[in-house]
């Protein structure tokens, strides 16, 4: 009633690490109980209230790409990241990320990614959503080199020429995840760490 926000009749206090969510998380990560709640004590500690907002979540990625401007290429990951659409990442949700981009085998990395291509989260990656990906990926890097055939719309034609198979213009999640197994150039490019 006079909760704020949609996470807080899911439990009272965000910060609180519950049985529930520890069975969730030692059933869909490969964490075991005690790396669960090591990693919870370190989320607290940089999140105190329990939640990381975009901004925070910006933030730290930038120490990572200072090189870089990680604003773009941020937003994208944090759409993936906040399965709920709450404008937060909760604890459970940073951690099931990071188990699949740490300890996930190549094709549950591949299908994040491709979750995080697809933009407007309608099952497809188009040329457009694909480009818009490739120039936050270049942001991030500080890639300054975007003529030619290193520009974003020729690197989206080559990617597109050789996963979209049935030539309509997008690509499916199955087509994105299997050409992305097939070509290590491809995958390195798209998935960097699958």
């Amino acid at each position: 009633m006079g909760g704020k926000g949609s996470k807080s009749s899911k439990k009272k206090n965000p910060a609180e690490l519950t049985e529930q969510e520890i069975q969730l998380l030692l059933n869909n990560t490969n964490f075991t109980r005690e790396e669960i709640t090591k990693w919870h004590e370190g989320f607290i500690k940089d999140c105190p209230k329990g939640q990381l907002n975009k901004k925070q979540f910006i933030e730290a990625y930038q120490a990572f790409y200072p090189q870089g401007k990680a604003d773009k290429f941020c937003s994208h990951v944090f759409k993936v990241f906040d399965s709920d659409n709450s404008g937060q990442i909760d604890f459970t949700e940073f951690l099931i990320a990071i188990s699949v981009t740490a300890q996930g085998d190549a094709k549950k990395k591949i299908s994040m990614a491709f979750k995080m291509y697809d933009v407007d989260k309608n099952g497809k990656v188009d040329k457009k959503e694909m480009e818009k990906i490739i120039e936050a990926i270049y942001d991030l890097l500080g890639e300054e080199h975007r003529k030619g055939e290193n520009s974003p719309s020729e690197r989206v034609k080559t990617i597109m020429s050789k996963l979209d198979k049935d030539q309509n213009g997008y690509l499916t999640e199955d087509e994105f995840v299997s050409g992305c197994l097939e070509d290590a150039v491809l995958r390195s490019m798209l998935a960097p760490n699958a």
